[in-house]
């Protein structure tokens, strides 16, 4: 399954950094996003290597916090890159697949393979 089936984005950029909040429909899905949504993982598939990622977890509010440092290509103002706001990185990230291996709250019983 991907991301987007369980979780939403908010995203925001300062300069050179992207923030990007992962958080879940249901917070009976944190455990999921916890386990299959890295900072490795996120860096990966947003194509950012040359980034630094850090995963800070909110628990409370059922989401992951990703803070993108050098991702916007100098910034959003400065970069010749056709639209590398955190908009479109956090788009971006909601088609990773993530690996289940119990039922979510929506009912969906996954076999811990990418649905």
């Amino acid at each position: 399954m991907k991301l987007s089936e369980i979780a939403h984005v908010r995203t925001g950029d300062k300069g050179d950094t992207s923030q990007i909040s992962v958080i879940a429909f249901d917070e009976r899905d944190y455990p999921l996003l916890f386990e299959s949504v890295t900072a490795d993982r996120v860096r990966s598939h947003l194509g950012l290597d040359h980034c630094s990622v850090r995963r800070f977890e909110v628990p409370g509010i059922g989401a992951l916090n990703f803070v993108l440092v050098g991702a916007l290509a100098g910034g959003v103002t400065r970069s010749l890159a056709l639209d590398p706001h955190g908009k479109t990185l956090g788009s971006q990230l909601l088609s990773l697949p993530v690996h289940a291996r119990a039922t979510t709250a929506w009912g969906r019983l996954e076999g811990g393979g990418e649905g």
